[in-house]
């Protein structure tokens, strides 16, 4: 079985693997959508004007766009490397809650290679038209942007 073009990138537009999402997106002609705290905010400050279609939540809380997003979304891809923390962590709960397909891929715990196989074999048994893409933020994971970048990439250009 072959896997279906995903239209949509959902995230939630935190540094790290939230943007990676998104800028795969728009260099790949993928639409982008999600929830955003009140005021765009991100660790960095303002999330950029150049992601259009967010939507703002009524506060600056981080886990009131996430449950959204994952509630919203057809499935969830959470990206780390190790264990799951934080927001990241929350992303999953929330994901149980809503009882919507999630895939964890810790690229500590899998090669390059096998995380996007085991992404790709995901992908191929879930109907997923809106993806929601989550993981660490930029400054506790520097190198989370490229990888996610890379493995999106791999997976649906």
């Amino acid at each position: 079985m072959k896997q279906k073009r995903i239209p949509t990138v959902v995230s939630g537009g935190q540094t790290g693997a939230d943007r990676a999402a998104f800028d795969f997106a728009l260099e790949n002609n993928f639409e982008i959508a999600g929830w955003i705290p009140k005021n765009r905010l991100a660790e960095d400050g303002r999330i950029p004007e150049k992601y259009k279609n967010l939507c703002e939540t009524g506060t600056e809380n981080s886990a009131e766009r996430t449950e959204i997003n994952v509630r919203d979304s057809d499935a969830t891809l959470i990206l780390s490397h190790g264990e799951l923390t934080g927001g990241s962590h929350l992303t999953k709960q929330f994901a149980e809650k809503y009882q919507k397909p999630f895939l964890h891929i810790d690229f500590l715990a899998l090669s390059f290679d096998e995380a996007v196989k085991r992404t790709k074999e995901w992908l191929i048994l879930i109907d997923c038209k809106k993806l929601n893409v989550a993981g660490s933020r930029s400054s506790e994971d520097p190198k989370i942007y490229a990888k996610t970048k890379r493995l999106l990439e791999n997976l649906l250009s």
